[in-house]
């Protein structure tokens, strides 16, 4: 959104138009290069991407793309903020999430950097009785705690109220977050609790702690089912809805109710798309809330977590980098609280130098890149605006969607909403399988031979309810067999390459091949001869030149030396001996299941 100095300067102003049809000739001229000929809308569509949700990104924003009216930060629709001055003062909230009861971790994490606690508390977590021991030494007063107790939500939250008390903390100043979430609950384990608690603590919690928030709508398990982002907004709007009634039905306003509520997303490392959906979020929740009858009562507080469905556990080095993305998108995107995910979160309990880079992602990117000097940098962009209007729109029809079976609980328990989660997650995991969505450590570029990073094991997560997907899960179980192999025989299974040709002719393919088979577990074999190898299947790897005039003899010439299977690394083609094909957008996955079966790798 340009908006011109006092002078009236235009810098493109001796430039002439260039009218939106000339870029659509000149892309089609570039595309009938490589073999599309499209012409007009056509041209422009072929270079667009399908996201999930029926959405498209597409290759060229302008001004014609017209998006509503974002407004200004502080007011409603709060889609630039919900606070007029944003995280412009001392940024965002770092928030470290501490599974066990290790009070010199936590105070190591408050020394260092991190502002408040997310504290997993239960069988799952740090017990009830020894919530003041981890708690030992904390400021309070200074630092926000915000819980996660599940069904002993009501006894951790008195048991943090009286430590309140106990150290002389004013209900004025404390802050954070009881944690109370009874559908987010039921969405992980398959079983509610009892609301009636709930409403009592945000009773107390609006007549007594004006800083304390008493729930959470928690739109990760719905994420972390393989939802996309537009069922992750419309599941949080269900749900907090859902909460409104209630805490209405027990006599808060609604804007009380409102002030109770924090909600809680993902942020992945598709950048723009996180900053979207928490742009739309908090234009549906404003919505929400004017529909109410309470538009002041609309500012979304939202704390927001890296992903755990883009975690890997090979090479988890990467997952650095994916934190790193997303907790950019997070601030970018207007976030309060930002969670970052110890880059050794799917492996275990996170040792002190995972916590160190984890709290140090956000300082960085407050500190020295300045990224929240700005409120809501990416506003105005044509794209970002466009994206966030579009996804809202999605967002919102998925809500309608559950109210009209009935609601969250409803949906939850007849089995639809994890249906439409299933079949969200079916769709992406084809794209994972076939490298559309690549995994650079696993899918793309893996590391056979790294050591194995070895983490305490956490305590085992809430289950029964919704599925906990990753987006690595295929490629672990392939090599989770390989590890098995290499353990009980002392060798990994084995793909021979065979290279036809000058380096030139065979480089790219045997590389393609290499990698391909390594994230199945495969060793791939370069050096000498196919019964040197061990291995008892071979790939095929040159030119489509070389291939039409020899392929044909070195298949033949591998399967007398032995080979049981012989692939061809290129498209698919008539080449007698050829046993199968592998190439950009092949099923990685089944190829590779199918290859360790043959292998007799169980």
């Amino acid at each position: 959104m340009t908006v011109l100095p006092d002078d009236g300067l235009e810098l493109a102003g001796e430039f002439p138009d260039v009218p939106h049809e000339q870029w659509q000739r000149l892309v089609a001229g570039v595309l009938r290069k490589s073999g599309k000929d499209v012409e007009g809308a056509e041209a422009e569509e072929a270079l667009s991407t399908a996201l999930e949700d029926g959405l498209r990104t597409r290759p060229l924003y302008t001004a014609r793309d017209n998006a509503p009216k974002p407004g200004f930060p502080g007011f409603a629709p709060f889609v630039r903020g919900g606070r007029a001055e944003g995280n412009t003062v001392g940024g965002w909230d770092v928030r470290q999430r501490h599974t066990a009861a290790d009070g010199t971790a936590v105070l190591a994490d408050l020394e260092n950097g991190v502002s408040s606690l997310w504290l997993t508390v239960g069988e799952d977590g740090i017990p009830v009785p020894a919530l003041g021991t981890v708690l030992d030494g904390v400021y309070l007063d200074l630092a926000p705690v915000v819980l996660d107790a599940g069904r002993e939500t009501e006894p951790a939250a008195r048991e943090l109220l009286r430590l309140y008390e106990e150290r002389g903390v004013a209900r004025d100043v404390a802050r954070g977050n009881l944690g109370a979430d009874p559908l987010g609950h039921e969405a992980r384990t398959g079983q509610g609790y009892d609301v009636a608690p709930v409403t009592d603590l945000a009773r107390r919690c609006a007549e007594e702690y004006p800083g304390l928030r008493a729930l959470t709508v928690d739109a990760l398990p719905y994420h972390e089912a393989g939802g996309s982002a537009a069922q992750e907004l419309g599941c949080s709007l269900a749900t907090a809805v859902a909460y409104l009634r209630e805490l209405t039905d027990a006599g808060l306003s609604v804007e009380q109710a409102c002030a109770q509520l924090e909600f809680r997303y993902a942020a992945t490392a598709d950048q723009f798309l996180t900053i979207a959906k928490l742009r739309a979020a908090r234009r549906l929740w404003a919505r929400v809330a004017e529909a109410c009858g309470a538009p002041r009562a609309g500012a979304q507080l939202q704390h927001v977590v890296t992903s755990p469905v883009m975690m890997t556990r090979r090479d988890p080095w990467v997952n650095m980098l994916r934190t790193t993305i997303a907790t950019l998108a997070a601030g970018a995107g207007g976030a309060d609280s930002v969670t970052v995910l110890p880059f050794d979160h799917a492996l275990g309990l996170p040792d002190a130098f995972a916590r160190r880079i984890a709290r140090n992602t956000s300082t960085i990117l407050i500190e020295e890149s300045h990224l929240s000097r700005v409120i809501d940098p990416a506003g105005g962009s044509w794209y970002v605006e466009r994206l966030t209007d579009e996804l809202a729109h999605a967002g919102w029809e998925f809500f309608r969607r559950i109210e009209r079976l009935g609601g969250q609980a409803a949906a939850l328990r007849s089995g639809d909403l994890g249906q439409d989660l299933a079949d969200t997650w079916a769709a992406r995991s084809g794209k994972l399988a076939k490298r559309r969505e690549p995994i650079t450590g696993v899918s793309e570029f893996p590391h056979i031979a790294e050591k194995p990073v070895v983490r305490e094991p956490a305590p085992e997560p809430r289950s029964g309810g919704l599925p906990r997907v990753r987006r690595d899960e295929a490629y672990e179980a392939l090599r989770a067999r390989s590890d098995a192999h290499l353990a009980a025989t002392g060798s990994r299974p084995r793909i021979f390459l065979a290279a036809i040709g000058p380096a030139a002719a065979h480089t790219a393919r045997l590389t393609f091949a290499s990698n391909l088979f390594q994230a199945g577990g495969i060793e791939p074999v370069t050096e000498g001869t196919f019964e040197e190898s061990g291995a008892s299947e071979a790939v095929l790897c040159s030119s489509d030149a070389l291939y039409e005039e020899q392929a044909e003899a070195v298949a033949g010439q591998l399967k007398a030396a032995g080979a049981a299977q012989v692939f061809l690394a290129g498209r698919p083609g008539n080449h007698p001996g050829v046993d199968s094909y592998v190439f950009a957008g092949c099923d990685a996955v089944a190829v590779l299941s199918a290859t360790l079966d043959r292998m007799g790798v169980s």
